[in-house]
Parts: C-alpha cells; sequence; structure tokens
C-alpha cells in the first residue's frame, strides 16, 4: 500500500506567521474598521491607516518599514519585539498599534546617530563585550537596557541580570550581555561626574 502521508518539514513558526498575515490583512468585510492613526515614532509623527486589530510590531515593519523590531514567538514571550512606550519597554506584539496614540514610540533604529549612522554608547557597548552573536535578539535587548538604565542608572550587575532575564536569547548565555550593559552604565555614570565636575568650575 503507497503511503500517501504529505511528509513536506513545516518551519518552525510557519503557522504563526501565515496566521498573523491573514489577521492583518485589511478586507472588504473589515474595511469598516479601519483607523486613521497619527505615531510618534522616533520623534517624527506618521500617519497609518490601519485596522483596529492590528498589531504595534506589524505597523512599525510593514507600514513603516522600521525592521529593526523583530518578530519571534507572538506571545509576549521572547521580546525580540521590544521598543519603548513613553520611555518604558513593552512588547509591540502585544500592543494594539491603536494604543500606542498619543505616546512616545522608540524603536531600536533611534539609537545611531541619524545623520552620520554613528552608533550609540550602548550598541558601542555590545560590540566591544560581544553581547550578540545571531542578533536576532539583539535590538529587543537594547531597547530593554536602554529604558531599564533611563530608571535605574545606577543599577549593579545583580539587576542587571535580574532585568535581561525578561528576554530570551539562545546564543550568548546572557553574561556578554550583561557585561555589555554593565559598562554602558559605567561609562555613563563616569561622564555625569565628569559633566558635574566641569558645571562646578565653571560656576567658581
Amino acid at each position: 500500500m503507497t503511503d500517501t502521508t504529505d511528509r513536506t518539514p513545516v518551519r518552525p513558526g510557519a503557522a504563526a506567521r501565515t496566521a498573523c498575515a491573514h489577521v492583518v490583512a485589511p478586507t472588504a468585510a473589515d474595511a469598516d474598521e479601519l483607523l486613521l492613526l497619527a505615531l510618534d515614532v522616533n520623534g517624527t509623527t506618521h500617519e497609518v491607516l490601519a485596522p483596529a486589530r492590528r498589531t504595534l510590531v506589524d505597523v512599525l515593519r510593514h507600514d513603516l518599514g522600521l525592521t529593526g523590531t523583530h518578530v519571534g514567538c507572538e506571545h509576549g514571550i521572547c521580546g525580540a519585539c521590544t521598543v519603548l512606550v513613553d520611555g518604558a519597554p513593552a512588547r509591540a506584539c502585544l500592543m494594539f498599534a491603536a494604543q500606542a496614540e498619543s505616546s512616545r514610540i522608540s524603536t531600536v533604529e533611534s539609537l545611531a546617530d541619524p545623520e552620520t549612522g554613528e552608533l550609540s554608547d550602548l550598541q558601542q557597548a555590545f560590540t566591544e563585550h560581544h553581547g550578540l552573536q545571531c542578533g536576532f535578539c539583539t535590538p529587543g535587548f537594547l531597547m530593554l537596557a536602554e529604558g531599564f538604565l533611563a530608571r535605574r542608572p545606577s543599577a549593579d550587575k545583580d539587576e542587571i541580570r535580574d532585568a535581561v532575564s525578561a528576554n530570551l536569547c539562545r546564543c550568548t548565555g546572557y553574561q556578554s550581555v550583561v557585561e555589555a550593559i554593565d559598562a554602558c552604565a559605567g561609562a555613563r555614570r563616569a561622564a555625569a561626574v565628569h559633566h558635574e565636575s566641569e558645571g562646578a568650575q565653571t560656576c567658581d
């Protein structure tokens, strides 16, 4: 008897991506649910026409072309889609774009100098301390770290280690990520002290 079972391998996440693509594509049936959104992304206001249930990550990637924000699990677990919303880390796959109106959204594209392309101090620290390997999770870690250090500039390594545990990485073992963030935090603290010292001398 001939075995007619389809044994074509299925790539991981293919079903989720297919389902997502079906959901976000507007049809005639849901045309009345389209919303005109004004989103403040990386300091620029963008007007986007999107279904009410279109996620922020899909708008960022497909409507605005900001593909630095990656799509991983689509369940808010891996953290690859992390962006900053009003300065706080947020999972862009769990948030509707409509929810982000009137908020300030920052993606990984906001870190480097827009004119020269020079990397930010945090990005440079990740490079110097080998805080990435395959790089897929890196944008999420960068934005998580940027939001965390803005809130906790004096964080020690234990606090940093606890913070980065919110995101998943299958390559680095996390230690190099912790070292990179700690180095950036230390450099920022030293720069702040130097700036204060110069200010005091100017006043004298």
